[in-house]
């Protein structure tokens, strides 16, 4: 499947407004994500995952039953012009198929699917690759976005039979009652919910054939022009991530990506970013997983990134992550 590699500021924004009453906190949570904080303001902006876990992960560290509380807040109108063609669609199960069709617009981290067992359907969340210490908040909030999209698709509370997750019983557990109200499994096979398969041919209350079609069109559009973005962006990192030792320059970089370096610009700044931008996420990147191996001196990691002081990735690394490398390391 495609993952996303660009995402909304959405879950960003929502992330700060939860914290909006502590904004000494501000520059903590968005610390290392390159985002500045007046960004989540504009709704039209793109960041990438890279950027979007960081400021999870940030806000992680101060409230350990954040996903939960954030996917409560993930309606079916956060997800654009494909949650208005759910809400379209003629039946449940019609509005389930459109949404798991197009998992770029959705811009969740897993492999989502519908099945049907024994008189029951069960929605799964699979094939997490990312960040694996925000596996479980990345399961608790997608899920618990999901649910609440059965529960504005229907117009009434969806009725769960079972909720199951492949992590351990949390020290919060009690929270999953909000939205998950129904027998709960821990250390399971799958991260999943299920409900009643009837439930699948009943009739929206919001169904419009005319506007569904519409909006449909409009998402394949949408979803073809993102797919795209994300691909090209996608081949931008891959080259430079190769070269980090030398980074090559916008204009060198330009010419082996066979484009102008004003169309590369030009696109890098449509996709929200730029070439210095996308060159101190990599080196972020890589500055971590590089520092998480002991054996690893500063001095040679400031080297495998193209720094030619180490004082220099000293400095770039406290900006980043808002702590020294010997600190992140300890």
């Amino acid at each position: 499947m495609l993952h996303a590699h660009l995402t909304t500021l959405h879950v960003v924004a929502l992330i700060l407004q939860r914290f909006a009453a502590q904004p000494e906190l501000i520059p903590r949570l968005l610390a290392g994500s390159g985002i500045a904080a007046d960004e989540p303001g504009n709704g039209g902006a793109r960041i990438t995952r890279v950027q979007e876990l960081q400021v999870c992960a940030n806000a992680l560290a101060l409230r350990a039953d954040l996903g939960l509380e954030l996917g409560r807040s993930l309606h079916v109108s956060s997800y654009g012009l494909l949650g208005y063609a759910a809400l379209s669609a003629a039946t449940f199960g019609d509005a389930w198929r459109l949404l798991l069709q197009y998992p770029a617009l959705l811009g969740t981290y897993f492999d989502l699917q519908l099945q049907v067992a024994d008189g029951l359907a069960w929605v799964s969340a699979g094939d997490y690759r990312d960040a694996a210490e925000l596996e479980v908040f990345n399961v608790e909030m997608c899920l618990a976005s999901l649910k609440l999209i059965g529960d504005e698709l229907l117009g009434r509370p969806l009725p769960l039979a079972r909720a199951e997750f492949r992590h351990a019983r949390p020290a919060y557990v009690a929270r999953y009652g909000l939205s998950f109200d129904c027998p709960l499994g821990f250390d399971a096979a799958r991260n999943a919910f299920a409900f009643p398969a009837e439930l699948l041919t009943r009739r929206l209350p919001l169904a419009d054939p005319v506007t569904h079609c519409e909006v449909v069109e409009r998402c394949r559009r949408q979803n073809a022009e993102f797919t795209s973005r994300q691909a090209w962006l996608e081949r931008v990192r891959q080259a430079l991530a190769a070269q980090l030792a030398t980074p090559p320059g916008l204009e060198a970089l330009a010419q082996q990506l066979h484009c102008s370096p004003r169309t590369l610009r030009r696109h890098l700044q449509e996709l929200g970013t730029s070439y210095q931008g996308l060159l101190d996420e990599l080196r972020f990147e890589r500055a971590k997983a590089l520092l998480g191996q002991q054996d690893w001196p500063v001095y040679r990691i400031a080297e495998a990134l193209g720094f030619s002081e180490t004082a220099s990735f000293r400095h770039a690394f406290q900006r980043w992550s808002g702590v020294p490398p010997s600190r992140f390391r300890a």
